[in-house]
């Protein structure tokens, strides 16, 4: 079996990784306490990561110390744990779980950091509002499905990149302090220390700095790139958001599109499993008047 990519020195792999076929092997995980559960005196934890959640069993038998102190555990404390892999007992497997076949039977238990009981419970149906939500922002975003937006965007840009780097365009990355420029929103404004009543703007977009890049002679460039407006917030914008930029030397309409349809159909093919017929369906302009 190949060693895990997540491997570090105070741990050998990730709670959401070990399947069947570790069973036998022995692990140290890093993780938070999800949950703890006493059945008969022996102690069920779920321990959680970025990867997942596993089951360890902490038994009286098998490590007494580990046990005795999981049963001060409480929800969010930072535990690890020192164990070996095994199945389930037969009927126990969970199928909801990717490790839902095993669990973890825990010879030894470290706290590294206690918690206070969280505002909210740190699961994806909860009732709390977006304020506290927002107030506990790194409790928030250990939600599972937080982390499966975060792993969206992440993959998203991954297939970005691939797919303009095979078509040969250059990312560059421009400056933030910029001059203003006249578009459609209030700039941000950044005042400079070294010359007196003299601001830098922050870029609505990179509108000229893309212009300059091709006047130069790059023929081919995009970007990921932050943009900020101070504008007042929209269902489908705020005051900062990511756009991807694109610009083409020597090159029409339909040159543009056949590079961003199959970028879109890939992203949404990739990250949603849905898979979109490329060259996009196209409407008239009088079509699109009477339907829309």
């Amino acid at each position: 079996m190949s060693e895990s990519m997540y491997r570090t020195a105070m741990r050998t792999h990730a709670c959401g990784e070990l399947t069947a076929e570790h069973v036998d092997v022995a692990v140290v995980l890093c993780g938070w306490v999800a949950s703890r559960r006493d059945h008969g005196g022996v102690t069920f934890v779920d321990l959680r990561d970025r990867e997942g959640i596993v089951q360890v069993v902490f038994h009286p038998e098998e490590g007494a110390d580990a046990h005795t102190s999981a049963q001060r555990l409480g929800s969010e404390d930072v535990v690890r744990v020192t164990g070996t892999v095994r199945r389930r007992p037969e009927g126990m497997a969970n199928p909801q779980l990717p490790t839902g076949e095993v669990e973890v039977a825990a010879a030894s238990l470290e706290v590294l950091s206690e918690a206070e009981t969280p505002p909210f419970p740190i699961e994806d149906r909860i009732e709390a509002g977006e304020e506290l939500r927002l107030r506990f922002r790194y409790l928030d975003l250990r939600r599972p499905e937080m982390t499966t937006i975060l792993r969206i965007r992440h993959r998203m840009n991954a297939i970005t990149r691939d797919h303009m780097e095979s078509l040969g365009f250059l990312e560059v990355e421009t400056p933030m302090l910029t001059r203003s420029t006249p578009e459609g929103a209030r700039d941000f404004l950044v005042p400079s220390r070294l010359w007196a009543g003299s601001f830098y703007a922050l870029p609505q977009s990179p509108q000229q700095l893309k212009q300059l890049l091709m006047v130069a002679g790059q023929d081919r460039y995009y970007q990921i790139v932050r943009c900020l407006r101070d504008e007042n917030p929209r269902a489908d914008r705020g005051l900062e958001f990511t756009q991807l930029d694109v610009e083409m030397s020597f090159a029409d309409e339909e040159d543009i599109v056949a590079v961003i349809e199959p970028l879109y159909a890939r992203i949404v093919a990739e990250t949603q499993g849905v898979e979109v017929p490329v060259p996009f369906r196209r409407m008239t302009f009088d079509e699109m008047l009477d339907r829309y």
